[in-house]
């Protein structure tokens, strides 16, 4: 479920002025899941940027306030959503952990880095989703530590079908402060993208899984 559109719009316009969109529908970036996409947009550029960097986690600080309260804790999925998750914590002055992609392969092998304590209710900060998977498996292992997953809130999502179906099977809602057609609408406005560039984005948008192949 994506936020208010003055947000998603001007999270959107941030997005295409400091170049974290990025366009090669002649070379398709490749996923983790295996899709090819003309488009790849890098959130992680707006850490670079203090107005863009605080005005995002000043939306996600209202986002969890108005939707799921204040939790015990705030978690960020490794590796992307770290940063912004510990700006959250710090602006909220709530505790913070991390969740890896896969259990560390020395020391303590820990999956969650940081102080969680059974029982605990948490919201999960994420930067980008796309079919939810990654971001799942890290609700998946806070709830296997025995953490209550209050929701998810993400600055971005392409808004897929499947990642909505798949948040919807494992009962954990989400919220994402811009989507995929607000950021499109504004790089027409803006004319970042061509004629061409719409009419490809348009058609990888409605076939994602089989685009490019």
């Amino acid at each position: 479920m994506p936020v208010g559109n003055e947000t998603a719009e001007k999270i959107a316009e941030h997005l295409l002025q400091i170049k974290a969109i990025k366009l090669q529908p002649a070379q398709p970036f490749t996923w983790a899941s295996g899709w090819k996409s003309p488009i790849y947009c890098d959130n992680r550029i707006s850490l670079s940027h203090p107005k863009v960097r605080t005005y995002i986690r000043q939306a996600l600080v209202k986002t969890i306030e108005e939707k799921f309260g204040r939790p015990d804790v705030i978690a960020g999925v490794a590796t992307a959503a770290i940063a912004q998750g510990a700006l959250v914590a710090e602006a909220m002055g709530l505790p913070f952990v991390y969740i890896r992609s896969s259990p560390k392969d020395h020391g303590r092998e820990n999956l969650i880095e940081g102080e969680l304590k059974e029982g605990q209710s948490a919201v999960v900060i994420e930067d980008l989703v796309s079919t939810g998977g990654s971001s799942l498996k890290a609700v998946k292992a806070l709830r296997d530590a025995g953490c209550k997953v209050t929701g998810m809130v993400s600055v971005f999502t392409y808004s897929f079908s499947i990642a909505e179906e798949n948040f919807r099977k494992e009962n954990c809602p989400i919220i994402s402060l811009c989507n995929y057609e607000t950021l499109i609408e504004k790089a027409v406005e803006s004319n970042f993208i061509t004629n061409a560039d719409l009419h490809t984005l348009r058609a990888w948008r409605e076939h994602p899984e089989t685009w490019g192949r």
